[in-house]
C-alpha cells in the first residue's frame, strides 16, 4: 500500500505542510486549481484550522464565500499569519480581520465591503478592484510602496516603459481606492499620503520631458500637492536665503549708514545680517524702505517679491486645508 504523500507548501518560515497532497503535490488549501467558491464548510474550516495555531500561509481561497469570517487571533498581540494567500474575487464581506497578516496576499476584487482591517498588514499585498467600502482601515501597515508601484519601478529601471505605464495605472487606481475609502472613514492623514502616491502615480505616466510631467513635478517639490505645509516653509527659508546671498554680493543701500563703526569681519558679517533683513522684507513685501537694492539687486528683489506674495497665499491655503481636516 502506497503512503499518500504530505503538501508540499513550505511558508518562509519554513513551516511545512502536513495535509495530504492530490496529484499536483498540494493540499486542498494550497492548490489553487481546486476550485472552492461551491464549498459552503470552507468558512469554518479555515477558521478552525486558525484557532489550531497552524498558519493560513499560501491558502488558495479565490472565489470562496468567506462572509462573516473570524480571523481575530484573540488573547494575543500577533494576528494570524496569512501572508502570500489569494483571495482574488474571495466575498470577505464584513470579516473580521484584525491585525490579519496579509502580507504579499491578493485581494484583487475581493469584496470586504463592511469589514474590519484594524491593524492589519498589508505590505505589498495586491488590491486592485477590490471592493473597500464601509471597511475600517485604521492603524494599517501599508509598507512603503504598493505593489504594482514596486513593480512598476522596477519595469522602468529594466528600460520597459509599457508594461511600468500599465503597472503605474494600476497602482493609481488602488491609490485611488484606499484614499476614497480612508476619507469616508475621517483617516484625512492617510488619505493626503494616498493622494500624493496618486499624484505621482500619474505623473510616471506622463512623457519624460513633457510640459505637464515638469509641472506636476515641480508642484510636488514645491507643496507636495497641497500635503506639505513644511515644503512651502522650506521654500521660503531657501529663497530668503538664496536672495540674500545676492545682495550680499550685488550690493544694497542704506539711507542710513548701519553699523558704520565696525571693520573688517565684523563689518561683513553684520552687512550678511542686513542681506537677510533686506531680503525677509522683500520676500513678505513689507517694503520699510531703510535698505534700498542698487543695480542688478532691484531685478532680483522683483522676482524675490513676486514669489513671496504668492508663496504665503499657497501656505495659507495649504496650511488650513490640513488644519481644517
Amino acid at each position: 500500500m502506497t503512503t499518500p504523500k504530505n503538501c508540499s507548501y513550505c511558508n518562509p518560515d519554513g513551516w511545512q505542510c502536513s495535509e495530504p497532497a492530490n496529484d499536483s503535490g498540494l493540499c486542498y488549501w494550497h492548490d489553487p486549481s481546486v476550485d472552492k467558491s461551491q464549498d459552503e464548510g470552507v468558512k469554518n474550516a479555515v477558521e478552525k484550522w486558525a484557532q489550531a495555531g497552524k498558519p493560513l500561509d499560501g491558502f488558495q481561497l479565490a472565489r470562496a464565500q468567506l462572509e462573516d469570517i473570524n480571523l481575530v487571533n484573540r488573547g494575543s498581540k500577533r494576528g494570524y499569519q496569512c501572508r502570500e494567500a489569494d483571495f482574488y474575487r474571495a466575498n470577505l464581506r464584513n470579516a473580521h480581520c484584525f491585525g490579519l497578516d496579509l502580507r504579499g496576499s491578493s485581494l484583487m476584487k475581493s469584496t470586504l465591503a463592511g469589514a474590519n482591517l484594524h491593524c492589519a498588514h498589508l505590505e505589498n499585498c495586491n488590491l486592485l478592484g477590490a471592493d473597500l467600502s464601509h471597511t475600517r482601515l485604521e492603524n494599517i501597515e501599508w509598507g512603503k510602496e504598493l505593489q504594482q508601484e514596486r513593480l512598476a519601478l522596477k519595469a522602468f529601471q529594466q528600460n520597459n516603459p509599457q508594461e511600468a505605464i500599465s503597472l503605474c495605472q494600476e497602482a493609481e487606481e488602488v491609490a485611488r481606492i484606499i484614499r476614497k475609502q480612508c476619507e469616508k472613514e475621517g483617516l484625512f492623514e492617510i488619505a493626503g499620503h494616498f493622494f500624493k502616491k496618486e499624484m505621482r502615480l500619474r505623473r510616471y505616466q506622463m512623457p519624460l520631458y513633457s510640459s505637464r510631467r515638469i509641472i506636476s513635478k515641480g508642484v510636488d517639490l514645491f507643496c507636495g500637492y497641497g500635503e506639505s505645509p513644511i515644503r512651502v516653509v522650506m521654500f521660503s527659508v531657501c529663497m530668503i536665503l538664496l536672495c540674500a546671498l545676492v545682495y550680499f554680493f550685488l550690493g544694497t543701500t542704506a539711507s542710513n549708514p548701519i553699523y558704520s563703526d565696525s571693520t573688517g569681519a565684523t563689518a561683513i558679517f553684520l552687512e550678511f545680517l542686513n542681506a537677510i533683513y533686506f531680503s525677509v522684507v522683500t520676500f513678505t513685501t513689507l517694503g520699510y524702505g531703510d535698505i534700498a537694492p542698487i543695480g542688478l539687486a532691484r531685478f532680483v528683489a522683483a522676482v524675490e517679491a513676486f514669489l513671496g506674495s504668492f508663496t504665503m497665499a499657497l501656505f495659507v491655503v495649504v496650511f488650513v486645508k490640513k488644519m481644517t481636516r
